[in-house]
């Protein structure tokens, strides 16, 4: 199982799985976005084999490009793991406080966002496409922890997983104007007067979002591997018959 491990010790495993063209569905893990569910269950499950564990053990979330998030306790192991139509509904970013609990978020050029507490057991995964940056879903969710979990964002350790480049993100004035009324995403914009198109980071755009809120620079990770450039992402923006990414995160015991 081709991945990228971002960390494997204190109890926390959080990495992000690769395309593979040697493996079936390009190792695609995302049961929405496939030609064969056979395929994609086979692959999950060589997932749960490499990092030992069930997957029954895995969450997954209905993405919507939405600003939802969901808490997740040992009543919704399991959810979207074995079949699309139970996955946690509506919600682009999924938490919790319980152990052996596999975290997961699908991505084709999105930005996922992993975290967890050094203070707490709490661990966290998020799929912030430009959409979800733009209804500033990671910053409602780091409040939502700091107001409503006790959490110190102070001790909160991130990582911002492999995305769509700046180079390759390239879109129209409409969008730029949604970055642009954030009020802090401006030096992460720039514009091509020759296609009159903007290019925007949305890795460094969610990255400020985690600061703003009080998560120390030096406790943010970037994967800067562009989804689009790199023979091992998935790009829907490249094609859109593209399989998923999928960032995991689980806190043992």
């Amino acid at each position: 199982m081709k991945t990228t491990i971002h960390q494997d010790h204190n109890n926390i495993l959080l990495g992000m799985t690769l395309k593979d063209c040697s493996q079936p569905e390009c190792n695609n893990t995302a049961l929405h976005a496939c030609v064969s569910p056979v395929d994609v269950m086979n692959n999950r499950r060589q997932l749960a084999n490499f990092l030992q564990c069930n997957l029954e053990d895995f969450v997954f979330a209905n993405q919507t490009h939405s600003a939802n998030f969901y808490k997740v306790t040992a009543q919704e192991r399991g959810k979207g793991a074995l079949r699309q139509d139970t996955a946690i509904p509506d919600t682009d970013a999924l938490y919790t406080l319980e152990s052996d609990i596999v975290l997961c978020s699908l991505t084709a050029d999105c930005v996922p966002i992993l975290f967890y507490s050094e203070a707490s057991p709490l661990i966290g995964a998020i799929h912030s496409g430009w959409q979800g940056t733009v209804k500033e879903i990671t910053p409602k969710l780091f409040r939502h922890l700091q107001q409503y979990e006790h959490c110190d964002l102070s001790r909160v350790h991130v990582q911002i997983g492999a995305a769509l480049s700046q180079e390759m993100f390239e879109v129209d004035e409409d969008v730029y104007t949604k970055f642009h009324n954030l009020g802090y995403a401006d030096e992460f914009i720039s514009y091509n007067a020759v296609t009159r198109k903007y290019h925007i980071d949305n890795q460094l755009t969610v990255k400020k979002q985690c600061t703003l809120v009080g998560i120390p620079e030096a406790n943010i990770t970037i994967d800067r591997t562009c989804t689009f450039l790199s023979p091992e992402g998935f790009s829907y923006r490249q094609d859109r018959q593209a399989g998923r990414h999928v960032s995991f995160i689980r806190r043992t015991i």
